[in-house]
């Protein structure tokens, strides 16, 4: 430990961008302890540690275990009804009796009933990013509560199992470590062969940095690369525990996009991933968006219709679960698409007509977005370029044309740009043919 810290914080919280299946919204929880969490630990004089953070050559387990018992605080992030985080809040409650900080986003209205009676700090999150007021007001508040939890003598119980078992003794730390330890040996050991791979030594969260600087600057091949040397790292850590969602959906779009080592290929690697989250009956909008994107590739490679309707009930099923621009604006284009293949004038006109409507709703969810607190760089693009497309769409040109230039200006990449202007070019090629003229 450095002179000036008085301890550790161990951060327990979900990864990446996770869906909130109370509100439907995604939020991005990484921006939550960067710009938020860390910070406010910092600032308390602590050391500040979240589980991708920990360098380790075995199973992750054994020092995470060890964090929960043996950090000086643990702050829990419950957002999104995170299942692990709650699981290993009830682990620190088990070992701890106090100085565990729990927080969530006030997406979440309802608690389960064994933390319901728990103070839980809330904040606001916008989904893409958090605003600067929120970030400010709830560093502080949370630099507060744990400057409190530590500075009471004699602390506080927190812990709902010390608190109604009054005589029970929280473990020791050696008899703790020698029980994970033997439980690591006894279930296979250290992960052979994963120091091997490049990068290994590089905690999760440099390599998920350096797959962001990759994808943003285009290189679909290299973030591919990189990425599964994360997800490979983390299979190895635990065998037997289900996948993170997060990194199957990242990887299935880097993948896809990736085009390596063929567009066709890449595209049915990327539905093979999206298969393992069970897109059909799944919830998660993020897997439904990707599904509908892939089928899409899919459409524009081949023309089979098979491709073009299941990449519509991906967006149609994002669409009515969460109400967002995204699969909104993706939705109308296909139904638009499918419109322009029609067997006969009544299905054409029917998927044209659902079309326009969509499109108007998405403009209505675009502007206000934008009302909102100031979105994240790239969280503005999408927006605008999205109701740039919405308004030619509905032949609304000029607010079009005016949109479409202010996203181009702030475009964090090319490939953005280039993404937009392709679709929108297709989608003036089909209105010219509206299946409408047959009714007059």
């Amino acid at each position: 430990m450095s002179e000036g810290t008085k301890g550790t914080c161990f951060v327990v919280m979900g990864f990446g961008k996770k869906t909130d299946f109370e509100t439907g919204r995604t939020l991005d929880l990484d921006k939550s302890y960067r710009n938020m969490i860390k910070p406010a630990v910092e600032a308390a004089g602590l050391k500040c540690i979240r589980a991708d953070e920990i360098v380790h050559s075995g199973l992750i387990d054994v020092p995470m275990y060890e964090q929960l018992l043996n950090a000086e605080v643990v702050v829990a992030d419950l957002s999104t009804s995170n299942k692990n985080a709650f699981y290993e809040l009830g682990v620190r409650h088990a070992l701890c009796p106090s100085t565990t900080v729990v927080i969530a986003e006030d997406g979440i209205k309802t608690f389960p009933f064994d933390v319901n009676h728990v103070a839980i700090r809330q904040y606001h999150h916008l989904g893409e990013d958090i605003g600067f007021d929120e970030v400010m007001r709830f560093r502080q508040l949370l630099t507060q509560a744990i400057v409190e939890v530590m500075g009471k003598n004699p602390r506080p119980k927190d812990s709902p199992v010390y608190t109604f078992l009054n005589d029970l003794k929280p473990p020791a730390l050696a008899a703790v470590m020698q029980a994970a330890v033997q439980a690591a040996v006894s279930s296979g050991g250290r992960a052979e062969g994963v120091r091997d791979e490049p990068g290994a030594a590089s905690t999760h969260s440099v390599l998920m940095q350096q797959i962001d600087e990759a994808q943003n600057r285009g290189d679909f091949v290299a973030a591919k690369s990189l990425l599964s040397i994360v997800r490979q790292m983390m299979k190895a850590d635990a065998p037997e525990r289900p996948e993170d969602p997060y990194i199957v959906q990242r990887l299935a779009l880097i993948t896809y996009k990736s085009k390596y080592p063929t567009e066709e290929a890449a595209l049915k690697e990327a539905r093979e991933l999206l298969l393992t989250l069970n897109p059909l009956t799944s919830n998660d909008t993020e897997t439904l968006g990707l599904w509908g994107a892939v089928h899409k590739r899919a459409w524009d490679l081949t023309s089979d219709p098979v491709n073009l309707d299941e990449s519509v009930r991906g967006y149609e099923r994002g669409f009515y679960l969460r109400h967002d621009y995204y699969n909104g604006i993706n939705l109308a284009y296909l139904l638009n698409v499918r419109a322009a293949n029609a067997a006969n004038a009544a299905e054409a006109i029917a998927d044209f007509v659902q079309a326009q409507r969509i499109r108007r709703e998405v403009i209505r969810i675009c502007q206000q977005c934008l009302k909102m607190d100031e979105p994240a760089p790239e969280a503005r693009y999408w927006i605008l370029a999205t109701m740039a497309e919405a308004y030619f769409g509905i032949g609304d040109d000029e607010p079009g044309e005016r949109t479409l230039k202010d996203a181009s200006s702030i475009a964090p990449a090319a490939w953005m740009k280039d993404s937009t202007l392709a679709q929108i070019e297709r989608l003036k090629l089909m209105l010219a043919d509206s299946p409408l003229k047959q009714l007059k």
